[in-house]
């Protein structure tokens, strides 16, 4: 295996996984050559999925056939999300044998629309499962609260689950909550609970996109040059520091007596996972989600311009500690300032809800179009 920045990560004690997925990058190659140079998973979304299927030809033969043998939109949708993901984890297989279950993972998000439904997202979750039939699969759950009950019944049952849309320390310790909560249940039902898996995908870009915004409002408002530099100076830290209140929680429930007693009986940690990390802001540089959240026992899940941007000029250097009293210093800053950092990380996991549900609708939406317009040429061609 040829020595790259990705490898060094692995080295180091983080994995990086793929944030994306499509028919191309499974068929061209593609994702064997990046397996090879150091990923070590991959996620997806209903943003994604809806890329690669709704806004390219890739699928078109292939939802054309489903059509003519009787499927309908959300069958299609179905066959071709789940196609996609036993193709990746089948690639993303040695890596999981090789890591003892560690990495090699593919994550498949559990229908948007049943965020809020424990009960209906649970029965999902075990219809995926079984279709999808993978030792490496991950299912994708919101952190709602409803999220957290379908979570720890899923985990109670021995499957690995992506806990997914974290923005706040407060919804990163019901992720780990509702975890423990299943591997017990799991444990005294007899199961080897040294077979299950999770990650907590804190979701980081997303935040400085937003409190910068606010930071921008509040300068054009004053004059006072001093201030206006104090407010520039804050740009760009909210979600690193954010990450970095976020890590020193995970640090702490590592040492503390409940985890510890799960990993006398075989527990693996929920190890958290940094998710949305492709910069926004041209501004900043183009690995900065990468370099400044590099952290033992972590994960970073990379969207492809970011992972390439990595491998040619990034560098390998721990950046999350226990120390977190810098991070404290900027949340406290925006707060005087009447940016709260709670307030924010709230509507984004509402936007962020808002957006899978939309992008799911669309892409059901986009195949029952193709669906009618393939099956049109279809007729003509014939007649």
């Amino acid at each position: 295996m040829p020595e790259t920045s990705i490898n060094g990560l692995s080295s180091f004690g983080q994995s990086a996984w793929l944030d994306n997925i499509n028919r191309s990058l499974l068929e061209s190659g593609r994702l064997r050559e990046m397996i090879a140079k150091g990923l070590r998973g991959l996620t997806s979304n209903p943003t994604i999925f809806e890329k690669a299927i709704g806004l390219s030809s890739i699928y078109d033969q292939n939802i054309s056939k489903l059509a003519k043998n009787g499927k309908s939109t959300f069958e299609i949708y179905d066959e071709l999300t789940i196609k996609d993901i036993q193709d990746a984890s089948d690639l993303f297989l040695k890596v999981y044998k090789q890591t003892k279950g560690l990495d090699g993972y593919v994550s498949l998000e559990v229908n948007p629309k049943l965020a809020n439904d424990a009960k209906r997202t649970v029965l999902e979750g075990l219809r995926l499962y079984n279709k999808v039939s993978r030792p490496n699969l991950m299912l994708k759950i919101p952190a709602t609260d409803e999220g957290f009950i379908a979570v720890e019944e899923l985990v109670s049952r021995g499957l690995n689950v992506n806990v997914t849309l974290i923005f706040s320390s407060e919804q990163y310790l019901g992720s780990f909550r509702a975890y423990a909560k299943g591997l017990k249940r799991f444990f005294d039902s007899g199961g080897d609970i040294r077979k299950v898996h999770s990650v907590a995908s804190v979701f980081v870009s997303r935040i400085d996109t937003l409190v910068d915004a606010q930071l921008s409002e509040i300068a054009d408002s004053i004059f006072d040059s001093g201030k206006k530099q104090e407010l520039e100076r804050l740009k760009g830290k909210a979600a690193v520091s954010n990450s970095k209140v976020i890590y020193k929680e995970y640090l702490a429930i590592l040492a503390s007596p409940e985890f510890k007693s799960l990993k006398e009986k075989g527990a693996n940690i929920q190890r958290v996972l940094w998710a949305s990390t492709s910069t926004k802001n041209p501004a900043y540089s183009d690995i900065k989600y990468v370099v400044e959240l590099i952290a033992k026992n972590s994960v970073n899940t990379l969207p492809e311009e970011t992972f390439s941007a990595f491998l040619d000029h990034g560098r390998v250097k721990e950046a999350l500690t226990a120390d977190a009293s810098e991070a404290l210093k900027v949340v406290f800053d925006l707060k005087n300032l009447g940016i709260d950092l709670n307030l924010v990380c709230g509507r984004l996991l509402k936007d962020g809800l808002t957006a899978f549900e939309k992008s799911f609708l669309s892409l059901l939406a986009a195949i029952e179009i193709k669906q009618k317009v393939l099956s049109s040429a279809s007729y003509m061609v014939k007649s």
